[in-house]
């Protein structure tokens, strides 16, 4: 059985259950699993990935590619 096909069935069967506990406990377990998956794939970023992420806006701000808040508000009315 393909994963797709395995989800369908896991849906029926979710769909079948009237318990909410079982349903709370799901979710806490859908929940954790998320945040245990997305931990395992944070990777702490390097100083020099730091710095060019910092360096970029500035220097963007030096080539004129900014615009001031002022302005880009009066943009905006315009667009509706």
């Amino acid at each position: 059985m393909n994963i797709q096909s395995r989800k369908l069935v896991l849906i029926e069967e979710f769909l079948r259950i009237c318990d909410e506990n079982l349903i709370a406990k799901i979710e806490t377990f859908i929940r954790q699993e998320k945040r245990i998956s997305r931990d395992i794939n944070l990777k702490p970023m390097s100083l020099s990935d730091f710095h060019e992420m910092i360096d970029q806006p500035k220097q963007e701000c030096n080539d004129g590619k900014i615009i001031a808040h002022q302005e880009l508000k009066k943009k905006v009315a315009t667009w509706k």
